[in-house]
């Protein structure tokens, strides 16, 4: 598991998810572009992560690239964001509002 997920991955990973966390939570009856602009910067970031060379080739496997979309749309709506509406009006469903940015 360690060569999977070596200790620079998880950690780099946790900061990137960590200041998404506290963008999120800053938001204060937030516009569509607001939460838009939260998600694409985890998104950019946590690509970032995944292309490190650093890493040594390590990056995010299909159930980690689930888990980490999981965690995107769980943390807005515990921030009170109706993910499903915003991705309504946006003419997108819910599971699509990281494919713009993402490459993982």
């Amino acid at each position: 598991m360690a060569e999977l997920f070596p200790e620079p991955l998880l950690k780099a990973t946790d900061d990137a998810l960590q200041a998404f966390e506290e963008d999120v939570r800053a938001l204060k009856e937030p516009s569509d572009e607001e939460v838009f602009g939260a998600i694409q910067r985890v998104v950019l970031d946590l690509n970032a992560i995944n292309e490190d060379d650093k890493l040594g080739g390590s990056g995010y496997e299909t159930d980690e690239r689930e888990q980490l979309c999981e965690y995107i749309d769980r943390t807005l709506s515990e921030h009170g964001i109706d993910v499903a509406a915003l991705a309504a009006r946006s003419g997108m469903g819910r599971h699509e509002i990281t494919d713009q940015w993402r490459d993982w």
